[in-house]
């Protein structure tokens, strides 16, 4: 699905140019992988792309888009509204990506803070209602690593099925719950390791 993800931007770049196609070769370049796993990625979703003209970028686009459940905005829960998720709630580039973060929650949301949010940052007993009624599946967490396993499950318990954490822990969670975790420590490290060989 990773790679799901890069076509597609791929894809949005030249739509943007106003290329109204574009042969396997020229988008598995753009994307970074062979041609041959850009057709076997895309051959498990259907047919797409005629021999000799290559894909029509709009409608692979839009194919991508649909697997991906981003052609309609997703609604997102950020939870923790510090540095690093009052940054993430200021980022503009969500929406162009399918994404809309309905609400923020934290435990102190009276908080003085340096930068300003565009939504408002809600007490945390509020959070398992704004879930239900907006139907969000997805959350955020950008919480200290003590208090990330609670949140983990408060969200659970509301009904979010899948989670981007940031807190540098190993959340327990049930089976049909995907954690995504981002630890930027781990990434330097292995930056570190590469520009060291």
């Amino acid at each position: 699905m990773y790679r799901l993800s890069i076509y597609l931007r791929c894809l949005l770049r030249l739509k943007e140019n106003g290329l109204p196609t574009i042969a396997s070769e020229a988008l598995a370049r753009a994307a970074g992988v062979k041609s041959t796993q850009l057709r076997k990625d895309l051959a498990y979703f259907g047919t797409f792309g005629t021999r000799g003209l290559g894909y029509d970028v709009e409608q692979l686009a839009g194919m991508i888009a649909d697997v991906l459940g981003t052609s309609q905005l997703q609604p997102v829960v950020l939870v923790g509204v510090g540095n690093l998720g009052a940054a993430l709630l200021a980022y503009q580039g969500f929406g162009p990506e399918g994404f809309e973060v309905v609400a923020a929650f934290d435990a102190e949301p009276q908080k003085a803070r340096a930068r300003a949010a565009f939504q408002p940052i809600l007490p945390m007993p509020e959070m398992a209602r704004i879930i239900r009624d907006r139907h969000v599946k997805m959350a955020i967490i950008t919480v200290p690593v003590t208090a990330a396993q609670e949140v983990a499950n408060q969200l659970v318990a509301a009904g979010i099925v899948g989670i981007l954490n940031f807190a540098p822990i190993v959340l327990q969670v049930p089976e049909d719950v995907t954690v995504n975790g981002v630890n930027l420590a781990i990434e330097l490290e292995n930056l570190s390791y590469f520009i060291q060989h």
